[in-house]
């Protein structure tokens, strides 16, 4: 199964991972400098849960913000 919210579809997500060195400058340094990037992957925070899917329970995957927002009839 891949990793998606099956609700609203919320996946995953390439950003860049920065590595820097240096002091800050409001630390009395000289400012800090970019020395690499290296790529990632951020993921959604998905939870396995038993909810009603047109009338019958069935464990789906639901990201975390569905659930707080109640987009997801749960059942236990």
């Amino acid at each position: 199964m891949a990793r998606f919210c099956e609700v609203c579809g919320k996946g995953s997500n390439k950003s860049n991972a920065v590595t820097r060195r240096g002091k800050a400058k409001k630390e009395g340094g000289v400012g800090r400098n970019v020395t690499g990037r290296s790529r990632r992957t951020q993921k959604p925070n998905l939870q396995k849960v038993k909810a009603i899917v047109e009338g019958s329970p069935k464990r789906i995957k639901v990201c975390t913000s569905c659930l707080k927002a109640g987009k997801v009839e749960r059942a236990y």
